[in-house]
């Protein structure tokens, strides 16, 4: 008689948890002796080529910051620490040319083993005044008065988390500009971050009229407002036109991959998760829809990868907890599926 496999469906659902944002579940704390000693180890990776990290220092410390050990990595990237207490740990990672990285492990209930680090490249520093990015030539044509409110506002939405206090902002750069579509879109932005969808979509479509049906973000941003309604059809149809008038919209090719996997296409969603993670590449979300994708195909090693760089990106959040746990479980699936099939016994 054969042995049978253990089923994958707590797997799969904790994964739906974790795409879902579901609040957090507990780990199981019987799943390793208390007085058992834990293991802290993992490979460190560049960004860059994702090219195996060697002779990289590597500090282990403790919550408070105290220096416990350090070690340096292999030709593989490798680290691993042993013998550690129940406690919560922290790991520094300082090397020339690159962020530094400081980053906590919780050890009380498990090991914490085969984790994925990725150095990224640090910003050279320039002598010459930083440029505002993604100004379009229509931006420049609005009165300064105008863009000064448009920065202010997108300060208040994207660093301060303060959407409600970026609505005056948006409101008076239109009132200063009323031709000004960019800030029609970004008062959408900001509704949408208040849960408000019907006057970000009304936003939408007036930043869109305002253009001319020329703006690629307020494009996807329609397209995007109709997948969620389920008009699948023509939310593809303005998230293409939205990525030909926006060829570098990596949230746009995000988008679209999300509305090709609501249709069942697969290998073309596929294609556009891709070519958003090419293009923003510490985009957790990006990984969130790779993980799905690759799922469904039950291709489990390239859904280990996923859930590593998502982890690496989002390691706090009730997400990335889950993701913590689904990996220790895609692990395993991955493990039971290389062991050889039992033998039937003799008769």
């Amino acid at each position: 008689m054969s042995v049978n496999r253990s089923p994958v469906a707590a797997t799969f659902l904790r994964l739906t948890l974790l795409l879902s944002f579901a609040a957090s579940v507990p780990c199981n704390a019987g799943s390793q002796s208390h007085t058992e000693p834990r293991t802290l180890s993992g490979n460190i990776y560049y960004v860059d080529g994702n090219r195996p990290a060697e002779n990289i220092s590597v500090e282990l410390r403790s919550s408070g910051g105290s220096l416990i050990a350090p070690m340096t990595t292999d030709s593989t990237g490798w680290f691993e620490f042993r013998g550690l207490d129940r406690a919560q740990y922290a790991i520094a990672i300082h090397a020339d040319g690159f962020e530094p990285l400081n980053l906590s492990f919780d050890l009380t209930y498990n090991s914490s083993r085969g984790n994925a680090i990725y150095l990224k490249a640090a910003p050279k520093p320039s002598a010459e005044p930083a440029q505002p990015s993604h100004v379009s030539a229509h931006e420049l044509s609005i009165p300064e008065n105008a863009r000064a409110l448009m920065q202010s506002g997108k300060k208040k939405l994207y660093q301060e988390k303060d959407a409600q206090g970026s609505l005056a902002d948006f409101k008076g750069a239109i009132l200063a500009a009323p031709g000004y579509y960019e800030a029609c879109y970004q008062l959408a932005m900001a509704y949408l971050a208040l849960g408000k969808r019907d006057e970000a979509e009304k936003n939408l479509r007036r930043s869109l009229e305002l253009s001319g049906d020329a703006y690629g973000d307020a494009q996807i941003g329609v397209g995007t407002m109709l997948m969620d309604k389920g008009n699948l059809s023509e939310a593809e149809k303005r998230i293409r036109r939205g990525i030909e008038l926006s060829p570098d919209s990596w949230m746009g090719h995000y988008e679209l991959g999300r509305a090709l996997l609501n249709e069942n296409r697969i290998s073309e969603a596929k294609e556009s998760a891709e070519l958003a993670r090419s293009l923003a590449p510490s985009a957790p979300i990006v990984y969130r829809l790779l993980s799905i994708i690759h799922l469904r195909e039950k291709d489990y090693p390239a859904l280990l990868h996923d859930l590593d760089a998502y982890i690496q990106l989002d390691p706090n959040s009730p997400a990335g907890t889950h993701a913590s746990e689904l990996r220790e479980q895609v692990r395993q699936k991955i493990a039971e599926e290389s062991r050889p099939p039992a033998a039937d016994p003799k008769p």
